[in-house]
């Protein structure tokens, strides 16, 4: 079961952009801004800040299955993403599947349409990788969560 005492990062992947969102003890993911930086190590170091900074115990990184459920070339770059991770912060890292999360945020962004030069500046930000990243830590967040009984006799929902 997982600990809801502790920070959580969520992180969506991306070669050119690394979204972020934060989750305490309430459970509710929320995005942060992404690394963006020019370079690698720069988007690394902006998650060791955030790191630092939120008092993170625990990373959640969006894993990119295919469709059909295999592991493909991006899911490897996923891999050795995490593998950095682990090796740099000793974090615990979870997987979560990502399919179509971008797509999820980009459709749910699609109902309050902005124009393309809002939309070119928010992906450019980096704000859908990080609404993403939300998405899959509150998926996290959501699936770990102790489930309520519904049985009102039932008292070992609060012990």
């Amino acid at each position: 079961m997982q600990d809801f005492s502790m920070n959580h990062l969520g992180i969506d992947y991306g070669e050119r952009r690394i979204g972020l969102a934060f989750a305490d003890e309430v459970g509710v993911a929320l995005p942060l801004a992404a690394a963006v930086e020019p370079d690698a190590q720069a988007r690394v170091e902006h998650i060791a800040r955030v790191i630092a900074e939120r008092r993170i115990g625990h990373l959640v990184v969006g894993y990119p299955y295919n469709m059909d459920g295999s592991v493909g070339f991006k899911a490897r770059e996923v891999d050795a993403f995490i593998a950095l991770l682990e090796k740099r912060f000793h974090l615990p890292v979870d997987r979560v599947d990502e399919t179509l999360t971008s797509h999820e945020v980009e459709s749910r962004r699609g109902k309050h349409r902005r124009g393309v030069k809002a939309e070119k500046k928010d992906r450019a930000k980096g704000s859908v990788d990080s609404s993403a990243a939300a998405l899959i830590l509150q998926d996290y967040l959501d699936s770990s969560a102790p489930q309520l009984s519904s049985d009102p006799d039932d008292a070992s929902a609060f012990s």
